[in-house]
């Protein structure tokens, strides 16, 4: 069974242009425990990920992603050289983890967070909801459907 997620990435860091010219990346620098958990526990080979661009005026959905490894150590939370360095971090405790994606394919048109804010269809959408900000969040398989249909494509192209 297919799960869907909303993974955060800031377009100046590391945008969804970039995912399809790597082919492929490591979700890394996750630090909220409630995220580790899902990308640990929950996310799996197949999921479907909408790429949002936050911290970008406009904040939207831009294309679509899958999983494609699971859930598996961050190693730069063990190295002392990485902005996401944890000293709590060890080889027999890593502590964060992070998950593999690739690109599925860019929406037609961008979705921007106001528009799903403003889709009655998706008001209890977590991405709308007051005070949630996790950088990685599940959604529900229908609002994945509508997202998909306002960014003008169909299950069926992916």
């Amino acid at each position: 069974m297919v799960n869907y997620w909303l993974m955060k990435s800031e377009p100046h860091v590391y945008p969804y242009s970039q995912l399809v010219d790597d082919g492929s990346t490591h979700w890394d620098g996750v630090r909220n425990y409630q995220a580790r958990n899902m990308m640990r526990d929950d996310m799996k080979i197949g999921d479907l990920v909408l790429f949002y661009h936050s911290n970008f005026k406009p904040p939207h959905v831009v294309g679509i992603a899958r999983v494609c490894k699971e859930g598996y150590p961050d190693h730069t939370a063990q190295d002392s050289k990485s902005k996401y360095f944890d000293p709590k971090a060890t080889p027999e405790n890593p502590r964060w983890m992070m998950v593999d994606i690739e690109p599925v394919k860019a929406l037609n048109s961008i979705v921007p967070l106001e528009d799903v804010r403003n889709n009655p269809a998706c008001e209890e959408m977590l991405l709308v909801r007051k005070g949630q900000r996790l950088s990685i969040q599940p959604v529900e398989e229908h609002h994945f459907e509508i997202v998909l249909a306002m960014g003008g494509l169909s299950r069926s192209e992916l």
